[in-house]
């Protein structure tokens, strides 16, 4: 009995129809779950989104379908954004380095860095290839490093069983107007993913995705009102008079960093079954990005041209626009990603799995015009006809990674072990040089020497054993242990001393402790710490942001976290409810700050901080109704920074870029066998960008916008094979800023595919 009600429920996930007779005799059938080779029995909160869902929601990106996952952000400013990192109910929106995000297996987090100029590669992957994406709350599995302590997003794409085609064209279109822009950016994307399985043992699949979009402006070039009247400068006309996030008087000159961006993606994965229990996976990625970030002007002078630098006056007032504040840039990257994996079961009680990747990027120059005077007097674009400027190469930056573990299940019956122990490797590589050049848009134009070189490499051994320990049919206790033996070195910043080499072991004990009530409720307290390490360019980027030095520290300590989650699941007739509390402690948070004894802004460790909160996830299938599948959730986080010796005046003041509430709510309908309709909700509350809370004004650019949004979509299944959809992405047109990027106003989508 125990197997026919497996059986039957099985058969009711997959929409079999024996799942609603009593009595049917089913056929044959092999069933596989794709789980990738990274956590096996998880001790943490977790939320999925199957590719059912994605295909109910307006995706372009891979990261759009982690839209309305519970408590997660993605800092996703326009479509085709490179710098959509990850944040989650405890890591900021600029805390890129507290997440994880893998596919099958292989690590797509870009731990170079902890800022938006490391995002994951999302372009790895395609939309068409998924299969679902799993995601995981919290450091509390002894598989996983300490960047796990805000999320772990697993990304598993699907093992083609016979042949398979999928095609999708989309298009998208945005009316922007705020400030004086007042303009259309619009973009095309066309995709497609193939496979197959050759004969019982070797499987492939082949993706190929193409990219055209342009941004809405996504940064202002501004300065502070002067407090003296002056009658000195050209007078112009143009300017936006604007209220700053600390509430100081501002004009705006222009729009800058209007993104064209091109991008290619191909991948091909290779499967290989030795045995039904002994399979192995290649993989080979590449994708390349095209950008142009342009700029628009706002200020004319008396004969109505264009004003771009150079001594203006705008209301009795003097400013000097730096002819690189509307100066656009240029940038090319080649990056590709190797992979190989294998998973064999080698007994009833043995099974092993390994997963080695390598990410490098043989291609990555930035352009940059550094004019130092205005072009002919003001009235040309800086750098549209050449001149002198900076190019940077971050050639061979990458990073590999290793993983090796063994999974044991010793003996049968009320008293199962589940003990899973292993091995982890990996070693980041970051290379940056940064030459003068004659012509900003010639590479051919450098000096034969850099102007400045930044280096640095570290690397990370850790061993780790975790016992999933079932102490009776309905008590399960998960302990764990870590050890990691970090390495810092090879570290160089021109213009500086040698860096000495570091080395540090540091140990993380785990422990979840699961119940399985009455009533269908699963209860599950879990405790962890864990430390994440200082990345690259924390230790070793020094360099010069606009009038603004960013001092990098090589001795900075890593962060140590101590994360305590509480969890109620309750399975629903059709659905499940989950109900978390959460609390996360962390010692010597790593951020920028302005330090008063040196007065220089750098990377530093600042004490102590809190962030605690609950979290409510429901979903549910035929909700109400056959047909209405609905999944949202409701959070509440209060955070502190509890101690920073650096700036005593801090205590007490908010972990910036975490909101005080977050809400989303996603409805899918099926009107019948054609017809499908969606509605999505997203809610962001309060929250700060500076460590003093100092940015009151939260409703202009260089702000963080409390915003609600609403999107919508409907599709039709014109046959088997053919669908069409329309979309709208912020249907109520609202006006919203993630720090100084104002995010998309109401965009419409279109798209068409096939799938054979």
């Amino acid at each position: 009995m125990k197997h026919k009600a497996l059986a039957m429920a099985i058969a009711g996930a997959l929409g079999h129809p024996a799942a609603w007779a009593e009595e049917q005799v089913m056929p044959e059938m092999v069933i596989s779950l794709p789980r990738p080779a990274v956590v096996t029995n998880n001790p943490s909160p977790s939320a999925e989104v199957t590719q059912d869902q994605m295909r109910e929601m307006n995706v372009i990106n891979v990261e759009d379908a982690l839209k309305y996952t519970p408590s997660l952000f993605i800092r996703k400013r326009y479509v085709g954004d490179r710098n959509g990192i990850v944040a989650s109910r405890t890591a900021g929106s600029l805390q890129s380095a507290w997440s994880l995000v893998y596919a099958d297996g292989l690590l797509l987090s870009n731990l170079l860095g902890n800022s938006y100029n490391f995002p994951p590669r999302w372009n790895i992957v395609g939309s068409e290839e998924i299969e679902n994406i799993e995601v995981l709350y919290g450091p509390f599995s002894a598989l996983l490093p300490g960047n796990s302590a805000g999320a772990t997003i697993l990304i598993n794409t699907r093992r083609p069983q016979q042949f398979e085609a999928h095609a999708r064209v989309q298009g998208w279109t945005q009316d922007y107007k705020h400030y004086a822009t007042d303009d259309t950016y619009r973009g095309h994307q066309e995709q497609v993913a193939l496979g197959a399985r050759v004969n019982s043992s070797l499987s492939w699949s082949f993706l190929f995705n193409h990219l055209d979009t342009h941004s809405q402006p996504i940064n202002f070039a501004t300065a502070a009102v002067p407090t003296a009247n002056s009658v000195a400068g050209t007078p112009v006309t143009g300017g936006v008079a604007y209220t700053n996030p600390t509430n100081v008087s501002s004009m705006m000159f222009g729009a800058t960093s209007l993104d064209h961006s091109v991008q290619d993606t191909m991948k091909i994965r290779l499967a290989y079954d030795f045995t039904p229990d002994t399979r192995a996976a290649f993989t080979y990625a590449y994708w390349q990005n095209d950008s142009f970030s342009d700029t628009r002007t706002y200020l004319r002078n008396a004969s109505g041209q264009p004003i771009w630098a150079g001594s203006v006056n705008i209301d009795n007032h003097n400013y000097n626009v730096s002819p690189i504040a509307l100066a656009p840039s240029d940038s090319n990257t080649k990056n590709q990603l190797l992979g190989l994996s294998l998973d064999s079961r080698l007994s009833s009680d043995w099974s092993i799995e390994l997963s080695a990747s390598d990410y490098s990027t043989p291609r990555d120059v930035t352009r940059t015009p550094t004019p130092t005077t205005p072009v002919a007097g003001g009235l040309g674009q800086p750098g549209s006809a050449g001149g002198r400027g900076t190019i940077t190469f971050g050639d061979d930056t990458g990073w590999r990674t290793l993983d090796a573990r063994a999974i044991w299940k010793p003996g049968q019956g009320t008293k199962n072990h589940t003990v899973t122990f292993g091995y982890h490797y990996d070693h980041y590589t970051f290379s940056s040089a940064k030459y003068s050049a004659s012509r900003w848009t010639d590479d051919g134009s450098i000096g034969a020497a850099p102007s400045s070189i930044t280096l640095g490499d570290t690397r990370t051994d850790a061993l780790y054993a975790q016992d999933a320990w079932k102490l009776d049919p309905r008590l399960t206790l998960t302990l764990g242990w870590r050890t990691e033996r970090w390495q810092a070195f090879d570290g160089f910043i021109s213009g500086y001393a040698p860096i000495d080499s570091r080395n540090d072991t540091y140990h993380s004990p785990k422990a979840s402790l699961a119940w399985r009530a009455a009533g269908d409720w699963l209860i599950r307290g879990s405790v962890a710490r864990a430390y994440r390490m200082p990345t690259v360019t924390e230790l070793f980027q020094t360099e010069k942001i606009g009038a603004l030095t960013q001092i990098s520290d090589p001795n900075l300590n890593p962060e140590k976290i101590l994360a305590t989650d509480l969890t109620a699941e309750h399975a629903l007739r059709n659905g499940n409810l989950r109900l978390s509390l959460f609390d996360q402690r962390t010692d010597n948070f790593l951020t920028s700050q302005l330090n008063l004894i040196t007065n220089v802004n750098r990377v530093q460790n600042i004490g102590r901080t809190r962030v605690t909160g609950a979290e409510a996830a429901y979903e549910m299938v035929d909700f109400l109704m056959p047909g209405l599948d609905i999944n949202g959730s409701l959070t509440y986080t209060d955070s502190e920074i509890l101690s920073d010796p650096g700036n005593p005046a801090l205590v007490g003041k908010k972990v910036p870029r975490i909101p005080d509430w977050r809400a989303s709510i996603f409805a899918s309908y099926r009107f019948d066998e054609y017809w499908t309709g969606s509605l999505g909700l997203l809610y962001s509350g309060l929250q700060f960008g500076n460590l003093d809370n100092s940015d009151t004004n939260h409703d202009d650019t260089g702000s963080l916008s409390r915003y609600a949004t609403v999107d919508v979509k409907l599709g039709y299944r014109f046959s088997k094979l053919i669908r069409a959809s329309f979309g709208i992405d912020n249907l109520t047109n609202e006006n919203y800023f993630i720090g100084p990027h104002p995010f998309p106003q109401r965009t419409y989508q279109a798209e068409l595919r096939v799938d054979y």
